[in-house]
């Protein structure tokens, strides 16, 4: 069993401080993803979990023990990094096992646990070439199966697919996913991709200047974001932010755009309150070409100023109340800049945040 806790842990350098008297507790087993933007402390964190940097505050515990005197070695961890470190004079095989041959492992051991870690990751066709003789995703399945070898009670990914193209990005997302109910257990996996942290993460950890924003499964981040940082940062494209007050029942615009207050919010705002209206691309949609053409909802008439076809859908840029918005639509078809499309708002959708704190005014 190998669950992670870290009790108000804080990372200093020098007099600045990093990382904030973070807490988390990720259960064995779990998949959970720290995402953020660079800068934020996700990788710091990371890292500390690994024994690589010294905390400055705090608990670290990882299954029943307190790591933090231990070196990384003892931690009973396995990290994968952004730049895969694997040895480039020896061959797959002989990387996969070098850490079970220092750590004087019986040679019967070692070729049993290459074998099979190279099962998993489909590597056994490729155990004589060098790294050099690999492509990107096969180098990366390497130094996952230098983890694997290892049998640790947890698994730490730094960025691991940063440096891939973005068809073999995907690729590599399922194959961790798949590596993940294969061998069962925990994985903390560091991104500042957020469809990284969508498409991977049992639960997602948002992060900012060193604080945990928001932790929550990913639809839970997604559809309930506790702050405009979260609502902006997660979700492609980002959420519509949009500036307006409370009068007399509807959210005003600074235009004098006006739209109902979402029935679910009615009692938690006031007249005359500053707050932000935050609607999702997929919410803003031209009338009969939308998803959510049923239920509470209003009208608005914007002009189009540009329109990029995806396949499977569109995306509007436009203007709502003086600043640049998108809206989507799942029935594509040509649009021209310049055309004014009647645009559907699920209200039952939107999203109203307090303009002084940022803060969703759900949570007030």
């Amino acid at each position: 069993m190998a669950s992670i806790n870290l009790n108000t842990v804080v990372k200093r350098y020098g007099k600045t401080e990093v990382v904030h008297g973070i807490n988390l507790d990720i259960a064995h087993n779990e998949f959970v993803v720290l995402v953020g933007p660079s800068g934020c402390g996700k990788s710091t964190t990371l890292r500390m979990i690994a024994g690589l940097e010294d905390i400055s505050g705090g608990e670290i515990r990882i299954g029943d023990v307190l790591v933090n005197d231990l070196p990384p070695r003892k931690r009973n961890i396995s990290m994968v990094f952004q730049n895969y470190a694997l040895y480039p004079h020896m061959s797959v095989r002989e990387n996969l096992g070098f850490g079970l041959k220092i750590a004087k492992r019986p040679p019967d051991e070692i070729v049993r646990r290459v074998d099979e870690a190279a099962d998993i990751l489909g590597l056994t066709e490729l155990m004589e070439r060098t790294p050099a003789e690999l492509s990107g995703g096969q180098r990366q399945r390497v130094a996952m199966g230098r983890a694997i070898v290892r049998q640790p009670g947890a698994f730490l990914f730094d960025e691991p697919l940063s440096n891939l193209d973005a068809k073999l990005r995907v690729q590599m997302r399922t194959e961790i996913k798949k590596l993940h109910q294969k061998v069962k257990t925990t994985v903390v996996y560091v991104t500042h991709d957020q469809v990284e942290a969508m498409t991977l993460a049992d639960r997602i950890v948002v992060m900012k200047d060193g604080h945990i924003e928001q932790v929550g499964t990913p639809m839970e981040v997604f559809n309930h974001p506790v702050n405009t940082f979260v609502a902006s940062f997660i979700g492609s494209p980002p959420m519509n932010l949009v500036p307006a007050r409370i009068a007399g029942g509807e959210v005003v615009l600074a235009d004098d755009t006006r739209l109902p207050v979402p029935g679910r919010l009615a009692g938690r705002v006031t007249d005359g309150q500053e707050v932000i209206l935050g609607i999702r691309p997929d919410d803003m949609t031209p009338v009969g070409h939308g998803i959510h053409d049923s239920g509470e909802g209003a009208m608005l008439s914007l002009p189009v100023e540009l329109a990029e076809l995806l396949g499977t859908e569109t995306l509007i840029y436009t203007r709502l109340a003086g600043q640049e918005a998108q809206g989507k639509m799942f029935d594509p078809r040509d649009v021209e800049p310049g055309e004014v499309l009647e645009f559907r708002v699920a209200l039952d959708k939107v999203h109203l945040f307090d303009a002084g704190t940022g803060r969703s005014v759900r949570l007030d």
